[in-house]
């Protein structure tokens, strides 16, 4: 009996590593995991930092870009940064954008208040939508021994398919604007 609970209790444990590290990622910031954040910052520094944005996409048949590259803020200060995905494909498509931040020691510092990486995004065929990223980098960058030496950030988003059967339609509440055939 003792052998076979330690036995089923290994292959749960295996089961329930990837969502517990995930977790563990989201709520410390460890790994380049960013943090989602309830309120803007009361707090904005003088000090500036520059903000890079990476897309990419992994087996879908999408284009999926930063509507800019790069862009200066304040600490603290909150942003507002667009992603453009367009889907080439003649059938919706159902997927989820994964997230990282660069250093991985900024991960915990990096806010967002905003993202359509919160939840599955259904892009219709044919179809181009404009999805905003609302953030801010927490004051506390400035003070940590490992980020305060860093001047730049890269918030870099992968779009994969999503395994959800329930998937939120990429609509006027995530995104700015939708348009159609090209």
């Amino acid at each position: 009996m003792i052998c076979a609970s330690v036995f089923f209790g290994m292959i749960g444990a295996a089961f329930a590593s990837v969502p517990i590290y995930r977790a563990f990622c989201q709520i410390t910031g460890f790994d380049g995991a960013t943090r989602r954040a309830e309120a803007p910052s009361d707090t904005v520094l003088d000090r500036k930092l520059t903000v890079r944005f990476d897309a990419n996409v992994r087996d879908l048949p999408i284009a999926f870009s930063a509507q800019q590259t790069s862009q200066e803020v304040k600490i603290g200060e909150t942003k507002l940064a667009f992603f453009r995905v367009t889907n080439n494909s003649d059938k919706p498509i159902m997927a989820r954008a994964l997230y990282n931040v660069v250093p991985e020691q900024a991960g915990p510092y990096f806010q967002k208040l905003q993202c359509f990486c919160f939840e599955d995004q259904t892009i219709a065929a044919g179809a181009t939508v404009d999805m905003p990223v609302l953030y801010y980098i927490d004051p506390k960058y400035a003070a940590d021994v490992d980020t305060k030496g860093k001047p730049e950030v890269t918030l870099s988003y992968t779009f994969f398919p999503s395994t959800n059967a329930q998937p939120k339609q990429a609509d006027a509440a995530t995104s700015v604007k939708t348009h159609t055939g090209g």
